[in-house]
């Protein structure tokens, strides 16, 4: 199990309001080749880096700066940081994999979205999907997403709107999320806490996919 420091990085979560509709979220699949999440699905984000500390208040500040670079390099969206709403904040702890402690923000979608331009490299391909799509395309086995991703892919779902995810956002406390192991039902299961807003708090560890 690895006990090195974690590593600061952001996400954004961007989403597409559709009349009548579940709103659209930004994901992008990473490289097969990358030792970290390799051919999953995931939000756009990445490393903090310095020049994101340059001026910034604090680690948050810092956070929104990253989360808003990633994406526009990621998918060519120039998302506004104003708009910027804390989401959650995930360090998993006692892995074998490397350790990211990230930001996890939403964001309504620029007006003059046009198409997703993934970056080469960096994602395999950039798709604006609904959160129930992409569970159902990781339940069929189409996709792969790591277990954070899915846990926040089923608390999206329920929203009908980006104002009603700023609403449960604003509700529900950010705090780090370590998820741990505990024993129930003879089975061993990854868990979370069941305050921050989550309406499935723990999977099977032997079918959680981690990194």
């Amino acid at each position: 199990m690895s006990d090195s420091e974690a590593i600061p990085a952001a996400t954004l979560i961007v989403m597409r309001d559709r009349p009548g509709l579940f709103p659209e979220i930004v994901m992008v699949e990473r490289p097969r080749t990358m030792a970290f999440a390799g051919g999953a699905m995931v939000f756009p984000g990445g490393r903090i880096d310095s020049d994101d500390h340059q001026g910034a208040t604090g680690l948050e500040q810092a956070a929104i700066r990253a989360a808003v670079r990633e994406t526009a390099e990621e998918t060519g969206l120039a998302v506004d940081a104003a708009q910027l709403v804390p989401f959650a904040r995930w360090r998993p702890d006692n892995v074998s994999h490397r350790r990211f402690d990230t930001f996890f923000f939403i964001a309504p979608a620029p007006d003059d979205s046009g198409p997703l331009l993934p970056q080469p490299g960096e994602c395999e391909r950039a798709i604006w999907t609904t959160a129930e799509a992409m569970l159902d395309d990781v339940r069929s086995g189409s996709a792969r997403a790591i277990f954070p991703t899915i846990r926040n892919l089923e608390r999206l779902a329920q929203f009908a709107s980006f104002a009603d995810a700023r609403h449960h956002a604003l509700a529900h406390p950010v705090e780090v999320i370590s998820p741990w192991i505990e024993e129930a039902d003879g089975e061993r299961w990854l868990t979370i806490p069941s305050h921050l807003g989550y309406p499935v708090t723990r999977e099977r560890l032997d079918i959680a996919l981690r990194a």
